[in-house]
This record gives structure tokens, C-alpha cells and sequence, in this order.
């Protein structure tokens, strides 16, 4: 994949693993992260393995942070052909007494900054096409208590999705999104810990009987920023394990 792309959250979880992904199969990566030490990090542990990655601080919450990463990817490797966003934080809370400040935290970060880093990087593909992927979730289609403002932002994120993928369809720009279940991360891990995911629960109502794993998603967003994916626009793929199928008991 002889690709610039550009990684938003790309120095943990599911970011990491598609950027050391992307980096096998040839890309120029870059990861953009809040965390700008981790991001320099994770890109000199690529160049370390033999690919080409530059790490740069990102707040995906500020739009000028983004423009500053989509821009970065220019000026060190001449281009940009590909994003994912996969920044995201999560807050379980009961609806009755989330803070509003919460909400619109998460609104934020997973609605939000999916939009300015979709809009800075389609500013720098407008003239040669590109393809842009979003982390969604199966919370974009069904509802878990105590996650009200998660869920109506990757439900936003999914129809963003929609919007972007025909508006700028005839630039050639692609847009579609990955949406998992439960992913094997540290913020899924924190989330046992702290008793707000049952882990044996969740891995019982999943039909293959486990939790996903980083590369399962990195796999899936690889394959719609290639060319094997070209006529794929508008699109969610959800990598949840038979998770939305299931309705059984």
C-alpha cells in the first residue's frame, strides 16, 4: 500500500494497531494523538521495524489541531491519500444524573472531532481523491443503558458517514466507517475493572464467544483504505462477531 495515511488516536488500541498495520503493508503512516510524547513513540517503534511513520501531537476536539496533523502529513511525505479516526474516550453514566459537561465531552471527542478531522483531511485530497474511515460502534445501531451520549454519537458518526461518503463522492473521495463490539483495549479493560462491562456477560452474548481484538478492527480499516475497497463508499462494516445478528435470547 504505497499510501500517506494519516492515524487520529493512532498511539493506543485500535489506533495502534492499525498504524503498525498500515506501516507492514507499505503506507507512510501518521499518528496523531492527544498524547504527542506516545505518538512520536509508536511512530520511531515503526521506523525502528523498517517503515516510514512520523508521530504529531493532535486534540481532535480542535479543529485547527487537525488541520496542523492532515497538514503535517503533506509536508513530510508530499501527500495525503488516507485517514481513520479512531480517537474516543468512553463514560458510562446514568442518564438521569450525567453532567452536562460529560455530554458534551462526548459529543466532542467521538462526533465532533470525527467531523474536523474528516474536513482537514478531505482539504488536502480534494484534488487527487482519498479515503477516510471512521471508528463507529455497534452502539451506532443498538442501544446500551447508561451510555446515552456514546451511543447518539456513533449513531452520528454512522450517518456522517452517509453525508460525507455522496458529497464528495465526485472528488473521489471514499468514506465509510468500522464498527466494532467490545475490543480487547485498555479502555475496555478499565471498563471491567471499574465494574461498568461484565466481561463474561459480554463474551456469552457475542455468537464467536469472545472479545475483539485490536488487529480484527486494524484488518477491517486496512481493507477500506485500499483498492480492493474502491467501489465502497457510505458504508459501515461492522466487525462485532455476530453481535448485531444475534436476537435470540
Amino acid at each position: 500500500m504505497d499510501k500517506v495515511i494519516l492515524v487520529f488516536g493512532g498511539a493506543g488500541g485500535i489506533g495502534e494497531a492499525a498504524s503498525a498495520r498500515l506501516a507492514l503493508q507499505g503506507a507512510r503512516v501518521v499518528i496523531a494523538d492527544l498524547d504527542a510524547s506516545q505518538a512520536k513513540a509508536k511512530a520511531a517503534g515503526l521506523v525502528a521495524e523498517g517503515g516510514r511513520a512520523i508521530g504529531v501531537a493532535c486534540d481532535i476536539t480542535n479543529p485547527e489541531s487537525c488541520e496542523y496533523a492532515a497538514q503535517a502529513a503533506v509536508d513530510q511525505f508530499g501527500q495525503l491519500d488516507g485517514a481513520v479516526n479512531c480517537a474516543g474516550i468512553s463514560q458510562p453514566n446514568d442518564s438521569i444524573s450525567l453532567p452536562p459537561g460529560d455530554w458534551a465531552r462526548m459529543v466532542d471527542v467521538q462526533l465532533n472531532g470525527a467531523f474536523y478531522a474528516a474536513q482537514a483531511c478531505a482539504r488536502r485530497m480534494w484534488d487527487a481523491g482519498g479515503a477516510i474511515v471512521f471508528i463507529t460502534s455497534t452502539n451506532a445501531e443498538a442501544a446500551f443503558p447508561r451510555r446515552a451520549a456514546y451511543c447518539a454519537a456513533k449513531a452520528g458518526v454512522a450517518m456522517l458517514t452517509k453525508v460525507l461518503a455522496i458529497e464528495w463522492a465526485g472528488k473521489g473521495i471514499r468514506v465509510n466507517a468500522v464498527g466494532p463490539a467490545y475490543v480487547a483495549t485498555g479502555m475496555t479493560q478499565r471498563n471491567i475493572a471499574a465494574g461498568n462491562i461484565q466481561e463474561d456477560r459480554i463474551k456469552a452474548r457475542i455468537p464467536l464467544g469472545r472479545l475483539a481484538q485490536p488487529a480484527d478492527v486494524a484488518d477491517a480499516v486496512c481493507f477500506l483504505l485500499s483498492e480492493q475497497a474502491s467501489f465502497i463508499t457510505g458504508h459501515s462494516l461492522y466487525v462485532d462477531g455476530g453481535w448485531l445478528a444475534y436476537g435470540y435470547l
